[in-house]
């Protein structure tokens, strides 16, 4: 039988204890690089621009004064006043999946108010770019070249910040 010396059993101790500490080490440098990196897979939304309140455009009946129009919605994004006058609320959501990306445009809406000659509302328009084109979700259609394109068009543009 070999027997073994104290300082030998003492060696082969610390031995183990020091394997031991460097799995452990290792285990927490692996865990520290997991939580770390996952706080780089929280995704980000944005919104740019007005953000429509719950049941706003229902408080709106058509023919509905412009400063009901104004109390209700606030001021708008922009107004034009070719043939009476329409209040545009123009806005745009996106998100970032994981942080350092770009931003991907999820949504984008103008919300316009037409207005007769007498500043009451005549119509409700709430469009959104739906498979690359102009789409009213109020009234379901898609509008005509030469009709509201030419006003939209270029508000769409000024949201896409590529």
């Amino acid at each position: 039988m070999t027997e073994t010396s104290p300082t030998r059993a003492r060696m082969l101790s610390l031995r183990g204890f020091a394997s031991r500490w460097r799995g452990l080490r290792t285990a927490a440098a692996v865990a520290l690089t997991c939580v770390t990196l996952g706080g780089c897979l929280t995704g980000e939304q944005f919104q740019k621009g007005y953000i429509l309140p719950p049941g706003a455009l229902e408080q709106i009946p058509i023919g509905a004064s412009q400063d009901q129009v104004l109390i209700v919605m606030g001021t708008p994004s922009t107004v034009a006043t070719l043939n009476g006058e329409v209040f545009y609320y123009i806005s745009q959501r996106s998100e970032r999946p994981v942080l350092f990306m770009n931003q991907q445009v999820v949504d984008q809406r103008v919300i316009a108010i037409y207005f007769d000659k007498n500043r009451q509302v005549v119509r409700l328009a709430n469009y959104g770019l739906q498979d690359g084109k102009i789409f009213d979700f109020i009234s379901r259609t898609t509008p005509t070249s030469g009709q509201e394109m030419s006003y939209l068009a270029p508000l769409f543009k000024l949201l896409a910040f590529h």
